[in-house]
């Protein structure tokens, strides 16, 4: 397998058959059963924990409360400011305060409901203006604020001929991994312990359990567990301190895997968010000044929030030229569910806002959406309003063009005169709820952009340890990362980029874990880049090797290069095979791949290079609405992207596809329901997702334009396609009715007339 190619992936007849193994089907012999006592409050004081109750049960091996944790009582991803186990108050529905560990999972639930915890329940704050106000109780001993980022570049008094205003609001997203959180814990009987775990950063996850667990790192090993799904779900720590606390407690391997209402409270969420824009233009179309502030709710602890609310604040204007910008973005405490890293993280609520001004200013200024945003559109060499020159390939202009281009879909006969022919396609469905009539039809563009990679000068690396044998008579390469396989095909890429520069055909990826250097997060659209990196220099380190070897054995002057299992010459003709001339030994290398650095955002100002790279969507949706019975169905998006380089063309379009749908949930469906801080839809029964009933067809333009600083010229393709398709639904939306719509996801009430 070679970059460039369309490589299936080796774990997709697996899931695909239900015959993968996830870290929920985990299972060895003795092994017990954990479960969370949770608070059911949002916010109140610890007054007592009485276990003795529940450890009188039968089939009870432990009760663990904060008492029994031996190291660290906090910990947190960016801040430590989260308890393993609630100690004095709770801060959120759903934290945990107690752990039990028994022989079945039912006598383990049925003991945790008999720890009796007293509680003086508080007066939550749920809002994040409110926690802002002067008069608000302190949750966290620093205050409300979890993150101010100020952003101040050009003139803060510029004026322009044309204003629009305008203010929006974000709801609370899930990930929704189809796989809720679960991990198993083996002591090792030596005072360490194995933690096999579905995460998306497995060193990260080790130094905050060696500092609960008051062990060194060493004695603590984790080994990447079937995932199913991520999406930023799995960036902070769930269960994992839990099982290990009572594995090392028992003795025993303890199993957790959470239910799925217990999973939207074992996880962060989507930061919603209310928006506030200005935006100033001359009347030939050109920006002249942007001014927003943007608060996120955060929720009840850290998380990510500090980084979330810098990327909203930097990528608040979009990718379009703005002479002077006055940007606050805040990210507040409240006794709402902890929000933290979600695909897009921090760009997709602000692409919402600046590309409904942008639709704005078109209308006030009587002009083309897409041109205007093709006139104010980013180039090669463009300044961030944080002052950073963007270098590389800068297509906004050119994807906007290409997704216009792209042919509108067929509009079905009869559509909006009553007699629709194929009910599957109107708004409702198979419902039978209309036949056409009250039904518009609307389009709607959108174009965002985002970083790719950890950014303010965070050490962003990642080790690779490449090894070449020979196995039963053929070479074989293998190559052992730390880097979280979680749906995206990061395992195929790894063999890929082995065997394109090592002329291998048997790439074999090594199962993740802490036996070897960081990776970091499978997180920020990174890996590919990051990883892919390492991988590529620690496999050209062998490769040297090998033909140094073959240049001393066999007295060869020359070009040599590897392909096809052999070393070969300049015209390409076969020399010797690497299993004749490796025969036992074992050539291996081990290879840290840093990307460029970066800086911290000056914190008066925001100016810096804060970022690594950048990359850019465009999306075009078309929308019917059913005006009259407040109903809609996106008929098709179409969208157009540089990714650099597809190492993997057919693994990039199910990025584009899967990118697009968690979009269109954002945009019309999916909500998590808090009201006075409980979650009130903790299921897929009612929390809604897109099925494939709602996925309308995706074309899409995939443009490799290079990056002259990244390996082969690729960018991370994760994130963006979740930025602008859900901003272009709505964009669609707004065209079909006429209606301002201010609020995702969009409800029926919205878009009735």
């Amino acid at each position: 397998m070679r970059i460039g190619e369309s490589v299936p992936r080796a774990d997709g007849p697996a899931k695909v058959r239900g015959d993968f193994i996830y870290s929920s089907d985990l299972h060895v012999d003795g092994m017990l059963w954990g479960a969370t006592v949770r608070s059911p409050h949002p916010y109140a004081r610890i007054i007592s924990i009485d276990v003795s109750e529940a450890r009188s049960m039968p089939g009870v091996h432990a009760v663990l409360t904060h008492e029994d944790v031996p190291g660290s009582k906090l910990y947190g991803l960016e801040i430590q400011d989260q308890p393993v186990l609630a100690f004095d108050v709770v801060r959120y529905w759903g934290e945990a305060v107690a752990l039990v560990a028994a022989d079945h999972p039912e006598q383990a639930r049925r003991a945790a409901d008999k720890v009796r915890v007293e509680y003086q329940v508080l007066t939550p704050i749920t809002n994040a203006e409110q926690a802002l106000s002067e008069d608000a109780p302190k949750l966290h001993p620093d205050g409300n604020v979890t993150r101010h980022v100020r952003i101040r570049h050009g003139d803060p008094s510029a004026r322009a001929d044309v204003v629009v205003r305008g203010e929006y609001e974000i709801g609370m997203q899930d990930q929704a991994p189809l796989g809720p959180e679960s991990g198993l814990a083996i002591p090792d009987g030596e005072g360490g312990v194995d933690l096999h775990i579905a995460t998306q950063w497995l060193h990260v996850d080790q130094d905050q359990l060696a500092g609960i667990l008051g062990l060194p790192k060493e004695k603590v090993r984790l080994t990447m567990a079937g995932i199913g799904g991520a999406f930023g779900a799995r960036e902070d720590l769930s269960m994992q301190a839990h099982s290990c606390l009572l594995a090392l407690d028992t003795g025993r391997p303890v199993k957790i895997s959470y239910s799925r209402p217990e999973s939207f409270v074992g996880h962060v969420h989507r930061h919603p968010g209310r928006l506030t824009y200005e935006h100033g233009a001359n009347r030939d179309g050109k920006l002249v000044y942007v001014r927003a502030r943007i608060v996120l709710d955060g929720g009840a602890y850290a998380s990510s929030s500090t980084a979330v609310i810098a990327n909203a604040t930097c990528f608040s204007v979009g990718p379009y030229v703005c002479p002077n910008a006055t940007i606050d973005g805040i990210v507040a405490y409240t006794n709402n569910p902890p929000c933290g890293a979600m695909r897009g993280f921090g760009s997709v609520q602000n692409c919402y806002a600046h590309e409904a001004q942008m639709d704005k200013l078109a209308a006030a200024l009587g002009m083309d959406p897409v041109d205007l945003r093709i006139r104010n559109a980013m180039e090669t060499g463009s300044e961030m309003i944080t002052g950073q020159v963007i270098d590389g390939p800068v297509p906004v202009a050119e994807l906007l063009r290409r997704v216009k281009a792209f042919p509108l879909p067929f509009r079905g006969e009869g559509q909006g005169e009553g007699r629709g022919k194929n009910l599957t396609d109107m708004p409702g469905g198979v419902s039978n709820t209309t036949h056409g009539e009250g039904v518009r039809r609307g389009v709607g563009f959108a174009v965002g952009f985002k970083n790719i990679g950890y950014s303010e000068g965070f050490d962003d690396h990642s080790t690779a340890r490449v090894r070449l044998s020979v196995v039963d008579g053929r070479p074989r390469v293998e190559v052992h990362t730390a880097a979280a396989e979680v749906g995206q095909g990061m395992v195929t890429v790894q063999a890929q980029i082995a065997g394109t520069e090592l002329g291998v055909s048997d790439a074999v990826v090594l199962n993740a874990d802490t036996r070897v250097g960081s990776a970091g997060s499978s997180s920020a659209s990174r890996q590919t880049y990051i990883t892919g990196g390492a991988v590529k220099a620690a496999s050209e380190a062998v490769r040297t090797r090998v033909l140094e070897l073959a240049q001393s054995e066999l007295h060869l002057a020359g070009e040599l290069r590897i392909q096809d299992d052999a070393v070969v010459g300049a015209d390409g003709k076969p020399i010797v095979s690497l299993a004749t001339l490796l025969g036992d030994a074992v050539i291996e290398e081990t290879r840290v791949f840093h990307p460029r650095r970066t800086q911290h955002l000056d914190p008066e100002t925001g100016q810096a290079d804060a970022h690594m790279q950048f990359a850019f969507a465009a999306h075009r949706a078309v929308v019917d609405v059913d005006t009259e019975l407040g109903l809609l169905k996106v008929v098709e998006l179409a969208t157009a992207q540089d990714v650099g380089k597809a190492i993997n063309p057919l693994a990039v379009q199910g990025q584009l596809e899967g990118g697009a749908a968690q979009g269109l949930g954002l945009a019309v469906m999916e909500e998590i329901q808090v009201k006075d801080g409980v979650i009130r839809n903790p299921s897929f029964t009612d929390y809604l997702l897109p099925t494939i009933l709602d996925m309308p067809p995706v074309r899409m333009d995939i443009l490799e334009l290079g990056d002259p600083n990244s390996p082969y010229g690729l960018k991370g393709v994760g994130e963006p396609p979740t930025i602008s398709s859900g901003p272009a639904i709505v964009a669609a939306i707004r065209a079909a009715t006429g209606r301002q719509i201010d609020r995702v996801p969009v409800r029926p009430q919205d878009i009735t007339l």
